[in-house]
């Protein structure tokens, strides 16, 4: 087993840990990140894993949200506990319109917009949105923001302060959004999160919805995977590529949880306008690196 590979695995898991829930795009960094940290593995394998590896992502919003999201939990009354089935009824319907548009498209956008162009001009459009949104909704909460976002008071903007009032319609327009993600460069939760915003939805409403959207999006997709993997295809994996495989998951995981956290402590008292400057930065920053290797289109 090659330690070295087992090292990048451990880098890569870092990266997908924090760009998968921070609304920067994981895609933007995994683009850059592959071209300084390339795996020694089967191209077959290289697909599988960039989806599987979110698997660890995904465990990490399960456990520290399984009260909530439990709706057999014995510490919730009757109440609650129908409260949390409609909560998950609100998720799966919100998941559809992205469903559909993956499975009929995503293999069409892989092709024609996978590319280093596509990827900045995403990361600079959202970044852009992003801030107009945040200042936007910032000017209605009657809050005084500082130029990274920072506020005082409490979120007053709706009324979804419980994420159990969060109305079916408003779910699946935010579900909608989600398909946004397909373009890649615009992040999943980028566009959930950024969706909700413009709806109207509390940051830490937005924030939990989109957590709670990729689970049955991404663990179907992670399944779908394997499936095709090992059912379909029949690749065998190396015992380089079995490592690689444990170590991403446990460190997508393990990361995951630091970043959720962090997100969610940063915007009681934040906006998401830092993340929006900092899309842009990257987005220049990819365009820059791909003019100067020349690889711009490709």
């Amino acid at each position: 087993m090659d330690v070295i590979e087992l090292l990048k695995a451990l880098f890569i898991g870092i990266v997908e840990g924090i760009t998968e829930w921070l609304p920067i795009s994981s895609t933007g960094h995994m683009i850059l990140f592959n071209e300084f940290v390339k795996l020694e593995v089967s191209p077959a394998f290289w697909e599988m894993f960039l989806v599987v590896i979110q698997l660890g992502a995904i465990l990490a919003v399960i456990i520290l949200f399984f009260h909530k999201l439990n709706p057999l939990s014995k510490q919730k009354n009757a109440v609650q506990r129908r409260s949390t089935w409609v909560l998950w009824l609100k998720v799966i319907v919100a998941c559809i319109p992205a469903a559909i548009i993956g499975i009929l498209f995503d293999d069409w956008f892989e092709e024609h917009f996978f590319n280093a162009t596509v990827v900045a001009i995403a990361l600079i459009g959202y970044g852009i949105a992003y801030i107009v949104v945040e200042r936007v909704n910032t000017k209605k909460e009657g809050i005084e923001a500082s130029p990274m976002g920072s506020h005082t008071k409490k979120n007053p903007l709706v009324e979804d302060d419980e994420l159990e009032s969060l109305s079916f319609p408003r779910a699946i327009l935010i579900g909608c959004f989600q398909c946004l993600a397909i373009i890649p460069g615009t992040s999943r939760s980028g566009s959930t999160i950024l969706g909700a915003r413009i709806l109207g939805v509390s940051r830490q409403i937005a924030a939990e919805f989109s957590f709670f959207l990729a689970i049955p999006v991404m663990f179907g997709w992670s399944i779908l995977k394997i499936f095709k993997a090992f059912i379909i295809d029949q690749i065998s994996l190396t015992a380089t590529e079995w490592g690689v495989f444990v170590v991403g998951i446990i460190t997508a995981f393990g990361i995951s949880v630091v970043a959720i956290k962090f997100l969610m402590g940063y915007i009681k008292k934040h906006s998401f306008e830092v993340f929006g400057w900092y899309r842009i930065v990257l987005g220049v920053i990819v365009l820059v690196f791909f003019a100067a290797t020349g690889a711009l289109f490709v």
